[in-house]
């Protein structure tokens, strides 16, 4: 099922704002304002990561090993 990007949007910001939560230091309720967006808000919180596919995967620790150094040196300069 698609998800409308305003939609997407508002989840991503609630999971990012939970996540800032906890970094703060502050206790575990959802503010009011985050009521409707509620899991998303939780999740940033409790550090789970979103759902939803194309989500772009972190870096690893080895990229420069995994990485050809000639390819990336082919900037065309």
């Amino acid at each position: 099922m698609a998800v409308a990007k305003k939609d997407q949007e508002r989840a991503n910001y609630a999971w990012m704002y939970g996540a800032q939560a906890r970094k703060d230091g502050k206790e575990r309720a959802v503010p009011e304002y985050w009521d409707e967006w509620r899991d998303d808000w939780l999740q940033g919180f409790d550090g789970v990561p979103l759902d939803g596919a194309g989500r772009a995967t972190p870096v690893s620790d080895q990229m420069e090993a995994e990485v050809d150094e000639a390819a990336v040196d082919r900037s065309g300069t």
